[in-house]
């Protein structure tokens, strides 16, 4: 929960209307700024005028008046036990926006690889929301692309036993989708073998919710015994849109829940509700289509009561025409921003090119 001994200025939330979000410092404030934010995301602990005045040619009296000036204009507060001031949202805020360099050089630590080439497509939602959550040490979620967007790749009809049959459907986001049938008499070997290539030849490069799915496996030219055969197969297509849903990964919640997080976390029973919901976190992170590069979102500029005291970071990825899903990292206020900025931008560049090849496939 937030410290009770915290003091928040009213009325300085980057949401509240009354926020001036033209604030413009003077270099030496914007300087101060920094290191304030710099120094708590590192320790953790209230940072005051004399250590800040070490790597700087003003005195500790002046860094105070700048640092008065500071929690005066909401970006910074102050514990009533200490001296030392620690950022608000609004100095989160700031310092994303003005004092982040632009294409923020890569961090120290390892860089994503996802070694993605050629895997399915749900094998690579699930190592990039890990590798995501490893290298940033944040709560990672990955969105699939929605249902809409998959078409039938390839039908295989494999006959197991003579009366045991198998039917996979691949789609193009390379989702892959099993059924068993039992018949009461064994199933002609040729029978199945057509079966095959007539629903390839019919189906491949349809959508799994194409009206037309249906109308492809009724064809009054066929003999009677084949349409009775297909006939037994359709649940496995006219099911593919129902079975299917919108795909949360989610990696790395116990690493919001670590003992020395817990304080900045109020809302974690909301939060974890929505992990488990999931629909409500998929809208949230959709905001993240619209966006052209990354999204920041701090404390209660997250409209979600879940996230209203976390930093949710998040950048769509796609095909060039398209977004069709979403990166992102949700941590406490005090994480490293331009390190979360650069993993989710190079996680959704990788995904957005394997995607790419993927589709191209169909």
């Amino acid at each position: 929960m937030t410290d009770p001994n915290l003091v928040v200025p009213a009325r300085r939330t980057a949401e509240d209307p009354t926020y001036n979000h033209n604030l413009m410092l003077t270099s030496r404030q914007e300087l101060v700024l920094r290191k304030v934010v710099e120094e708590y995301l590192e320790g953790g602990a209230p940072v005051g005028s004399k250590a800040l005045s070490v790597d700087v040619q003003w005195g500790p009296s002046t860094i105070r008046n700048e640092l008065a000036s500071l929690e005066e204009l909401g970006l910074l507060a102050h514990p009533h036990t200490s001296a030392g001031r620690v950022p608000t949202e609004a100095g989160y805020r700031y310092f994303v926006d003005r004092l982040l360099p632009a294409g923020e050089v890569a961090p120290a630590r390892p860089r994503l690889s996802l070694s993605l080439v050629r895997r399915e497509l749900d094998e690579a939602m699930r190592v990039t929301t890990e590798t995501l959550s490893q290298v940033t040490n944040l709560l990672a979620i990955v969105t699939a692309p929605p249902i809409e967007t998959s078409t039938i790749r390839h039908v295989e009809v494999l006959l197991l036993q003579p009366q045991v049959l198998m039917v996979v459907v691949i789609t193009s986001t390379g989702g892959v989708t099993k059924r068993m049938f039992t018949f009461s008499r064994p199933v002609d070997p040729g029978l199945a073998d057509w079966a095959a290539s007539y629903l390839n030849e019919r189906l491949v490069g349809l959508g799994l919710g194409a009206r037309m799915l249906v109308k492809r496996l009724h064809d009054p030219s066929l003999a009677r015994s084949e349409s009775d055969f297909l006939e037994a197969l359709a649940p496995v297509f006219t099911e593919l849109e129902a079975g299917a849903h919108d795909s949360l990964y989610v990696e790395g919640t116990s690493r919001l829940l670590r003992d020395d997080r817990l304080g900045e976390v109020s809302e974690l029973n909301t939060l974890m509700d929505m992990l488990e919901r999931r629909v409500t976190l998929i809208g949230v992170l959709q905001a993240a289509l619209t966006e052209r590069d990354v999204l920041v979102r701090i404390g209660t500029e997250n409209q979600a009561p879940g996230l209203r005291s976390l930093a949710l970071v998040a950048a769509g990825y796609g095909l060039p025409q398209r977004r069709l899903g979403t990166v992102s990292v949700i941590g406490p206020l005090r994480m490293d921003y331009g390190q979360a900025i650069h993993a989710v931008r190079d996680a959704a560049a990788q995904l957005s090119s394997f995607i790419a090849e993927v589709y191209d496939e169909r």
